[in-house]
């Protein structure tokens, strides 16, 4: 299983939300690239990063940001927020992004989940995030009707890489990942998920591998990392247990 840090990216800082509220926003770097280094001289080998700005505005706001960050590292960095149309995940692409995360397009626009899951193989991840068992969009401000399932099944053809799973309602508060949830979209589909929202510690990533669901193959930290609740080298042991 791969541990995946997260690095929140508000106004060029490094950011924590509680429950994806942008007013409720703890920053923990003001040099997003410094800590993308820690992570990676930690030991972990990839980087969650998103474009929390981005996601509301429907296009990359922290660019300067997150070009400083591949600028810094040499591990894969994974990304998320405000990617909607094919020139901007191309851009992204270019710079030495490897994997994209498209959350609100796969709701509204999922022709172009298909197109670019077609034109990037391998580098295209959906992002199913939900609230009281319900797909949020646009930065997690509009609810839609769908389920995670439902979304997960509507891809399940088109070639994509993962899809990112987050429990809205547990993000940023430290009550731990919703380990039945995650497990149940793992279930329903056959694409690879990574659980994400409320990692408390190491119990989390435990319990996650003990499922042995085949296709839960990550979990994203966030703010236990931060905090000091989960350490680095505890995390990627609990995670590389069979």
């Amino acid at each position: 299983m791969i541990v995946y840090p997260a690095i929140d990216l508000k106004d060029g800082a490094c950011v924590r939300l509680l429950r994806g509220d942008m007013d409720a926003a703890t920053v923990f770097n003001d040099s997003p690239s410094t800590q993308a280094r820690a992570f990676a001289e930690a030991g972990f080998q990839w980087l969650h990063i998103v474009d929390l700005n981005g996601a509301f505005a429907g296009a990359p706001v922290n660019g300067a940001a997150v070009e400083a960050i591949l600028d810094a590292v040499s591990i894969p960095v994974q990304l998320g927020g405000g990617v909607r149309t094919m020139a901007v995940a191309e851009r992204w692409f270019e710079k030495g992004v490897s994997r994209l995360i498209l959350g609100t397009a796969a709701v509204k626009d999922p022709d172009f989940v298909r197109t670019a899951a077609k034109a990037f193989p391998g580098k295209i991840a959906v992002g199913v995030d939900a609230r009281d068992g319900r797909v949020a969009v646009e930065g997690w401000a509009a609810a839609e009707t769908v389920s995670p399932e439902d979304i997960g099944k509507r891809f399940e053809d088109a070639g994509v890489a993962a899809l990112i799973f987050t429990d809205i309602t547990r993000d940023g508060a430290l009550q731990g990942v919703n380990i039945e949830a995650t497990n149940a979209l793992a279930e329903a589909v056959s694409i690879p998920v990574i659980a994400s929202g409320g990692l408390k510690g190491v119990e989390d990533i435990e319990a996650l591998t003990a499922l042995k669901t085949p296709n839960i193959n990550g979990v994203i930290a966030g703010r236990a990392l931060y905090d000091g609740r989960l350490e680095a080298a505890a995390a990627l042991k609990a995670a590389n247990k069979v």
